[in-house]
């Protein structure tokens, strides 16, 4: 079976929410310009990100909100109170509004999900 594109997914994105699709399109250019190499990939109905071969986290489409998540979360000292979830592992961020990228500190969040997961 061949691997959907990020290009395919982020259409896809598009048809279930213009403005889930603007979202993601926001936290992606946002990680990209707050780590020094990303890439991405498509897996799990969402795009992850990876850099220097560690990945770290991605973000998810839904109905209501767009979810950036982190593999390695629950070990984040969470310095604003803004990631949610209670399992061993992951932690998460959702975002509803373009301000929110701002006022929930994501690129802060980038950055510690990639300290956590063991990147630089």
């Amino acid at each position: 079976m061949a691997t959907k594109s990020v290009q395919a997914l982020l259409e896809d994105m598009r048809l279930l929410s213009e403005e889930g699709h603007t979202l993601v399109q926001d936290v992606r250019a946002l990680t990209k310009k707050t780590l020094k190499s990303v890439e991405e990939e498509v897996k799990y109905g969402g795009i992850l990100f990876s850099s220097g071969g560690v990945q770290f986290g991605g973000v998810f489409a839904y109905r209501e909100h767009v979810s950036v998540e982190f593999g390695k979360g629950a070990s984040i000292k969470d310095p604003h109170g803004h990631l949610e979830g209670t399992g061993k592992g992951r932690r998460h961020i959702k975002l509803r509004a373009r301000h929110d990228l701002a006022a929930k500190h994501l690129a802060e969040y980038l950055k510690l999900g990639l300290q956590a997961a063991g990147g630089a």
